[in-house]
């Protein structure tokens, strides 16, 4: 089992980061990346990898709620797939419906309204995401 994980929720104009750790099965949130049109800072991520050296990388998949895939989850998928073949590490997408709906909540019980701080409802929803993996993975 990987000891540290990076989770992504893909966005095209920001893409939440959290990190978690297996043995704690803790998540935090990070400082959201900006994209253009979905497309990241490469040399960023190049960055929060060095840092952080993730045995696995996470990325949410927005799905309709019947299941099948939007169009964001399609480059939501690309994203992952981008990520695997720049870093070689490996990649897992996750079913992430509701997580920006749910992040968005505990964004304004956090006493946000429309700007949430410097890590936004971006990052709140990548954490959501990885604590789902962990749930999942008992």
């Amino acid at each position: 089992m990987p000891d540290t994980i990076l989770a992504f929720d893909y966005g095209t104009q920001n893409i939440g980061a959290a990190v978690g750790q297996t043995l704690t099965r803790t998540a935090d949130e990070l400082t959201p990346l900006k994209a253009k049109d979905g497309i990241p800072s490469w040399d960023i991520i190049a960055k929060l990898l060095s840092e952080w050296k993730p045995d696995l990388l996470l990325v949410g998949l927005p799905l309709n709620m019947d299941g099948s895939e939007s169009e964001l989850a399609v480059r939501a998928r690309k994203f992952g797939n981008r990520l695997h073949g720049r870093f070689g590490l490996r990649v897992e997408m996750v079913d992430e419906r509701l997580s920006t709906f749910t992040a968005k909540g505990e964004a304004m019980e956090r006493g946000h309204r429309r700007n949430y701080g410097e890590k936004p409802v971006d990052s709140i929803a990548a954490r959501l995401i990885l604590e789902s993996w962990f749930e999942r993975e008992r």
